[in-house]
């Protein structure tokens, strides 16, 4: 059945503008603890990244779940995959992010994670959409009315087991490294970490005011890492997104090191160290370089449907223990349930130290083709079946051969067409990009 709130990675959108307002939040609350209601009485983890809507959506969750009989655990602002973490170990009935991840400060969302720490099941959110759309919210009887209250330790939690995803007796010494926290949720959780393993850490984007994550630093914007990597001549630098489940890293020539080239690293460091991955599984999007690189060493790529939810569906049904996507969403289920940019970090810097090889030597082994993406933002639906399209992509397909890939897909976040074509040669990638793009706009304006 077709959902009509939760997108592939809950509900977000713009502040102000439905559904990411107050009314629905409060509606939500309720809703989602019926639903919690019905499978016994426990409470719930509410956490957010430092947007500042987060404190008015903090709110009003907290009075819906409260409505409904439904304790709630606050945390204030914690990286999306600890709250995936202390969800499972502190037992709670289920655990809500109040974060748009990487989007402007403008953007907010909800994500859901079940008592496991996984994503919530299918069935629970159209549940959740059922009673959404009940005329009314109700109330418990006062005696019955949720309690909230703050978990003061949920900080120190996390980074003890951030720290214990190294081997023992690896530690960090003698390694610079700059630290990028996008001014995002983990300002006061990443460097810590580093620090307690004994890495010098020079960190930046460590000062949130509800109006910069993600501006000029973290994953997406990388710039100001690149630069103070080469600055501070530093080993490498380390950038997270703003709710800290991505993960991209830059090398000591100032080099950017995305999410494929970190996968593969992770895998060939399990592979040498005899430990199961199972084959490795990727999206639509991974780069074809580390396919490749993959297979020279016996391991098989799957790739599942972009997004983080797809990936992890395809893990568990072929039992792997390594996934992601090029983005830096990096999946480690040996180490924890869903993406973490800290502890996906954590590997790749033990691997340096085990080594005794730079950032830069760890992904040598790995070529990556070019790839041109380019979004075509609508705000109408596209027929990407569209027989002026599909004539486009196959004529590019043609030209490229066994050495090329096209892939159009719409965004599960934005309103977005995304056009990427990946082949040897990167001019004509990008001229075959740039063409694909105008047959895109010429069909929607059709």
């Amino acid at each position: 059945m077709a959902k009509k709130y939760f997108g592939t990675d809950g509900i977000r959108g713009k502040v102000g503008t439905y559904p990411i307002t107050p009314d629905f939040m409060l509606k939500l609350g309720w809703a989602a603890g019926q639903v919690f209601a019905s499978e016994g009485q426990n409470f719930v983890l509410l956490g957010k990244d430092t947007r500042i809507s987060g404190y008015m959506f903090e709110s009003a969750l907290e009075a819906g779940l409260t409505a409904a009989g439904i304790d709630t655990r606050l945390v204030g602002p914690m990286p999306t995959p600890a709250i995936a973490y202390l969800t499972r170990t502190l037992h709670a009935k289920a655990g809500i992010v109040l974060s748009a991840s990487h989007n402007p400060f403008y953007d907010n969302g909800i994500k859901f994670f079940s008592a496991q720490g996984t994503k919530l099941p299918d069935g629970m959110e159209q549940k959740i959409e059922f009673y959404l759309d009940s005329e009314t919210i109700t109330t418990v009887e006062s005696s019955k009315l949720g309690k909230a209250k703050r978990v003061e330790d949920a900080a120190g939690r996390y980074i003890e087991f951030c720290k214990a995803s190294v081997p023992t007796g690896i530690d960090f010494d003698g390694m610079k490294i700059v630290v990028d926290c996008a001014n995002g949720a983990t300002y006061h959780i990443a460097p810590h970490v580093f620090t307690e393993l004994g890495a010098n850490v020079i960190a930046i984007g460590t000062e949130p005011n509800g109006l910069n994550i993600n501006q000029g630093y973290g994953a997406t914007s990388p710039q100001n890492l690149v630069e103070t990597v080469l600055e501070q001549k530093a080993d490498f630098g380390i950038a997270l997104d703003g709710d800290g489940d991505r993960l991209i890293m830059v090398d000591h020539k100032g080099e950017l090191v995305d999410g494929d080239e970190l996968i593969y690293i992770i895998a060939k460091a399990r592979l040498k160290s005899g430990l199961a991955t199972g084959p490795i599984v990727g999206t639509l999007m991974t780069n074809l370089g580390m396919e490749h690189a993959l297979k020279g060493l016996n391991l098989p790529l799957l790739r599942a449907n972009v997004g983080d939810r797809y990936v992890i569906e395809m893990m568990n049904e072929y039992n792997s223990m390594l996934g992601g996507e090029n983005s830096g969403h990096i999946i480690c289920l040996d180490k924890t349930t869903t993406g973490d940019g800290i502890i996906s970090a954590l590997q790749i810097v033990a691997e340096m130290q085990k080594t005794g090889l730079s950032l830069h030597d760890l992904k040598s082994g790995m070529h990556k083709y070019p790839q041109v993406l380019i979004n075509v933002r609508t705000e109408q639906k596209v027929d990407l079946n569209h027989t002026g399209i599909q004539n486009a992509v196959k004529s590019v397909e043609s030209a490229l051969g066994a050495n090329g890939r096209v892939l159009l897909r719409a965004s599960g976040t934005e309103p977005l067409i995304r056009v990427m074509v990946e082949g040897r040669d990167f001019a004509t990638v990008e001229n075959f990009a740039k063409q694909l793009a105008e047959d895109v706009k010429q069909a929607i304006v059709a």
